[in-house]
């Protein structure tokens, strides 16, 4: 089987992310799809560890799109981000949005959120 079809089949999400209509302006979320996009095809399908952090991608980037308090935390804390001297920048940041994505889930069930209807 191809590589690419191997890899988009642990992407549901794949072609909702590529294809997220951000503001023109939103210089985070296109610099998040380019970093997705990239992470995705150079990972090694054969290495199990890599599959599953592909696979937390995914699912945290088809968050961002649909929460926008995520969205809101996530550039939020987009300041605090740090990576050090000698190491990989692309997986240094696909840590960093999972640290933040664990972060706020752990947040986000010690607080429960009432909407108001009109």
């Amino acid at each position: 089987m191809n590589k690419n079809k191997q890899v988009l089949k642990h992407c549901p999400n794949f072609y909702k992310i590529i294809n997220f209509d951000y503001f023109e302006e939103d210089d985070l979320s296109e610099k998040l799809i380019d970093i997705y996009h990239r992470f995705v095809f150079m990972i090694d399908v054969s290495d199990s560890k890599q599959v599953k952090r592909l696979e937390e991608l995914d699912l945290i980037l088809n968050k961002y799109i649909d929460d926008y308090f995520f969205r809101k935390e996530l550039r939020a804390q987009m300041e605090n981000i740090k990576v050090r001297k000698g190491t990989d920048i692309m997986d240094a940041i696909v840590s960093w949005i999972i640290d933040v994505f664990d972060n706020y889930e752990v947040g986000y069930t010690k607080n429960i959120y009432f909407s108001r209807w009109i």
